[in-house]
């Protein structure tokens, strides 16, 4: 059954009563979602009601975090309700201000995997998720705390959504010292009111499709939207049981490499014949998070040029230059189709801004000390434009010409050291860097190079780490018991080297 409008009434009259007790801020957490959707317009009907002077009393921040990797389709919708939600607060008095949130631009997906080549996320190695939303939200906050000293967050967090959230809300609810309100566990002077904590999925549909959206957005888009993120193109209100629901259709990054498929995109493609230009991205995804070529397009290094075991082979770091350029030659070039043959609507659409460009060639030119600086180059080619730069002109006394030139020369004198190239462009390069009056630290820039290139190939490298875990298990030094191979996996590695890759990646290590 249903929630019924008494309930409904209820907790509007519950929302009044705290927002009225005191002036502490409060900041709504909104995805353009079925969840947060209801809840802000729960709070939007709610305070509608109070009078204009017991309603202006204190802001309500509706914050919103665009990872700059969001679903088009999904980024378009929130980006348009925020307009209208601005327009209709100001018309209507109504003390609600949204906040478009992004990233910092060194944090961003596109900065991290193309520019300082992270491997993509997974399970046991998910970087993504604090940098691209929890840390924007969390300085938004913090902010609203240093300014008022308090702040109550609300969110639409069900207990139905799953066994493990049930557990956790039932946790923070004995630790409550106000009603409805929640400690935060992760931050001080931060409640947590979640009005929709004991609503179903039927229940948020049931008041969507009930009540008229108060910022003039439409509900039933809304749910259209979510029939097409699934797989039978169902999305039906649900009155038994026996109903499927939407309500599990899931939207977020279209990179996203933490679940194994895309099922929403891929949906969204084969149901509206509309949103076929969106095909090119959910294979460029699918390609980035294929598990089966993977290690070999990785640095058999660690990102500090170390070489580790995990269960007798050695824990592949950031992707190979050559890799992060055909990653960002094809990113570009799919944007540049969109722009030019996409939907009207998404014609500027940018799937990566020139600000994560730009901190990209600075990466790639001061931390991987690439000094053929490619990027421009690449820029050029996928888009047919000049890049154009936000920072000041690099040296170009060195370049493409200088960097194929030493290539050349390393391969031709010892074809077999496959890192000599690298350690000798990046000695070349902090050398040609430094300033003769100023040479601190160059020294011991120079030696990190070196000893970082010391291995002749992967093989090398891996009988080095062996003999060295080997030393310390023998000396009854501290060693690591993660990096002997199990025996019963040692025959297993000999037949198939290939197929061992998930079980020995030890992804959890790679940016020590």
């Amino acid at each position: 059954m249903s929630i019924t409008k008494k309930e409904i009434n209820d907790l509007s009259e519950i929302i009044r009563k705290l927002y009225i007790e005191d002036n502490i801020p409060w900041v709504v957490g909104y995805s353009g979602g079925k969840d947060s959707t209801a809840t802000l317009q729960l709070v939007w009907m709610a305070l509608a009601e109070l009078p204009l002077e017991k309603r202006m009393h204190k802001t309500v921040h509706v914050i919103s975090t665009d990872t700059l990797a969001e679903s088009p389709v999904v980024a378009k919708w929130v980006e348009k309700s925020l307009e209208k939600m601005r327009e209709k607060a100001e018309k209507e008095q109504m003390p609600i201000v949204p906040h478009r949130l992004i990233p910092d631009y060194n944090d961003t997906f596109w900065v991290n995997l193309i520019g300082r080549g992270y491997p993509y996320p997974r399970p046991n190695f998910r970087w993504c998720t604090e940098r691209l939303k929890i840390r924007p939200a969390n300085r938004f906050v913090q902010d609203v705390v240093s300014a008022y000293g308090e702040v109550i967050l609300l969110l639409g967090t069900r207990k139905a959504e799953s066994a493990n959230r049930a557990k956790t809300m039932k946790y923070y609810e004995s630790l409550r010292v106000r009603d409805h309100l929640s400690p935060n566990g992760t931050m001080q002077n931060e409640l947590v009111f979640s009005p929709l904590e004991d609503w179903t999925d039927d229940d948020v549909w049931f008041f969507l499709m009930q009540y008229k959206n108060p910022w003039g957005y439409s509900n039933k888009d809304l749910m259209t939207m979510y029939r097409g993120a699934t797989v039978d193109g169902e999305c039906p209100l649900i009155m038994s049981t026996d109903t499927p629901s939407c309500g599990k259709s899931r939207f977020g990054c279209w990179v996203c490499t933490l679940v194994e498929q895309d099922k929403s995109m891929a949906a969204m493609i084969m149901n509206d014949s509309e949103k076929e230009w969106m095909a090119p991205l959910l294979d460029f995804r699918n390609r980035i998070g294929d598990s089966s070529k993977d290690r070999g397009r990785r640095d058999f290094r660690r990102m500090t040029g170390q070489a580790h075991l995990y269960k007798g082979r050695l824990v592949h770091g950031p992707y190979k230059k050559e890799v992060r350029e055909e990653w960002l030659k094809e990113l570009l070039t799919i944007q540049k189709n969109i722009n030019k043959t996409g939907p009207e609507e998404f014609r500027s659409l940018e799937l990566i801004t020139n600000e994560e460009l730009n901190r990209i060639r600075r990466i790639w030119l001061d931390e991987k000390h690439e000094f053929d600086d490619s990027l421009p180059r690449i820029y050029k080619e996928a888009t047919g434009y000049d890049f154009v730069s936000s920072t000041d002109e690099r040296d170009s006394s060195f370049g493409k010409d200088e960097w194929e030139l030493l290539h050349e020369v390393c391969d031709n004198l010892f074809p077999d050291e496959q890192l000599l190239f690298e350690v000798t462009a990046r000695i070349v390069d902090i050398e040609r860097k430094t300033a003769l009056k100023n040479r601190r630290g160059v020294l011991q820039s120079l030696e990190t190079q070196i000893k970082n290139g010391f291995f002749k190939d992967e093989d090398d490298a891996v009988a080095y780490a062996t003999a060295r875990w080997q030393r310390k298990k023998d000396m009854g030094a501290s060693f690591d018991p993660r990096a002997e191979l199990p025996e019963e996996l040692r025959q297993l590695e000999i037949e198939n080297e290939d197929a061992q890759s998930s079980l020995f990646d030890g992804e959890e290590g790679i940016l020590e």
